[in-house]
């Protein structure tokens, strides 16, 4: 089969080199049970590589199941993937099949591999070299026939090295590696894409489709895409939409995809804990800041004391003295125009030192209260007790994910 049949046949649009290499390796390595890893930024299209690994193989009439691994919370990813027995633990009520077992003789794609548990990386290497593995609450082996295809929008090594991902479950997966190349490497195809996207929009709205003037395809085509085809497809979307005038100029494509600020159209949804951190990092900068300035006043102080004769202090460090003296209510320093005996001088600097020095370790006790993780487990405490030890309305009600509260609770030994 040609690449442009595979491209008709998929719906993959573009003539870039890049990425006809990418489905030329993946055409080749179809008929082989070897395991692919994909590698692409977020929004390149990963998931299309694994349906034409699938389609041309020889397990085309088998089960082809995707997985997204980091939306299956960390507590339940092994009955997911092995399927457990009865009253193998709570809610157990009867035994399920997993996905390796219920696709035996197809293809399974581990989207986002990377978000894995390592715990559940040690049996998938399992199935890896000996396609064998254990449900959950079972000693009895079951053996399988899947090939797994992986794909991922992280850098493995760099998470090997961080000891978030498994070096042999790497080197397993990456038998045949395919890059998906970015929009920003394909720049030739960002116009047929666009294209694309806005008559299939026009005929979903039922409306005339969209296009570009000169000086907005110029725009269209400079710009580095940093949500790649995905991010195209939106602002295409939004635009078929919203604008009455069907020919797009560079000034409208503009509100949409501006030079300066933010260069993603869509806004992305914060994690509802992050507030909390934030104002605790402004804390921690204050209490910094204040250290600094005390560092600086006992710089300056020194450099007068060597000095020792007519002191005049420039502009600059006569206003930080006195914003200084505001603030940690330091004695109105004496005008140092006229020489000063030695010994007032070294009182009215010992004496702003140990003010200073007071003043701030009350801050430092106030910072080392502040510890971010006893706050974090006394929440979950009572999350957990005000629901009844319910995981599910615990991690609704603390704003994180059920996955992200089962790793909390065995992070903070919570019973």
């Amino acid at each position: 089969m040609e690449i442009q049949s595979v491209k008709q046949r998929f719906g993959i649009i573009g003539n870039s080199p890049v990425l006809n290499r990418a489905i030329d390796i993946a055409m080749q390595v179809a008929p082989t049970d070897i395991s692919v890893l994909i590698n692409g930024e977020s929004g390149t299209g990963k998931e299309i590589m694994p349906q034409i690994i699938h389609n041309l193989s020889h397990r085309k009439h088998n089960k082809y199941i995707a997985v997204n691994c980091g939306a299956i919370p960390e507590g339940t990813i092994d009955s997911e993937f092995f399927g457990h027995e009865k009253g193998s633990f709570t809610g157990a009520s009867e035994s399920r099949k997993g996905y390796f077992e219920v696709a035996d003789g197809g293809t399974v794609f581990l989207d986002e591999i990377a978000e894995m548990p390592l715990q559940t990386q040690v049996r998938l290497l399992r199935v890896l070299e000996s396609g064998e593995f254990l449900k959950v609450g079972s000693s009895k082996i079951q053996k399988t026939d899947v090939r797994i295809v992986a794909a991922t929008n992280k850098d493995l090594p760099t998470e090997i090295e961080k000891g978030k991902f498994r070096e042999d479950l790497y080197y397993r997966l990456n038998t045949v590696p395919v890059e998906l190349p970015p929009l920003r490497k394909r720049r030739e195809d960002i116009l047929l894409i666009f294209r694309k996207f806005a008559v299939d929009f026009s005929d979903k709205y039922r409306m005339p489709p969209i296009s570009l003037e000169d000086d907005a395809q110029q725009y269209l085509v400079s710009f580095d895409w940093p949500g790649n085809i995905r991010q195209l497809r939106n602002l295409t979307e939004q635009m078929s939409v919203i604008e009455n005038r069907r020919s797009i100029d560079a000034q409208t494509l503009a509100k949409y995809i501006p030079r300066d600020g933010s260069r993603l159209p869509a806004v992305i949804a914060k994690d509802k804990s992050s507030g909390d951190f934030s104002e605790r990092e402004i804390l921690y900068k204050v209490l910094f800041d204040m250290k600094n300035d005390m560092s600086q006043l006992k710089a300056l102080v020194a450099d007068l004391m060597n000095r020792n004769s007519s002191i005049s202090l420039s502009d600059e460090n006569e206003a930080f003295v006195k914003n200084l003296s505001k603030e940690v209510s330091v004695p109105q320093m004496r005008s140092f125009e006229e020489k000063p005996r030695n010994e007032h001088l070294e009182y009215e600097i010992l004496q702003a030192e140990k003010e200073q020095e007071d003043h701030f370790n009350t801050h430092e006790i106030l910072e080392e209260s502040l510890s971010i993780a006893d706050n974090e487990k006394e929440l979950i405490i009572k999350a957990l007790d005000k629901h009844n030890n319910r995981r599910k309305k615990a991690a609704e009600e603390l704003g994180i994910s059920e996955r992200t509260l089962y790793r909390k609770i065995k992070e903070y030994d919570i019973p």
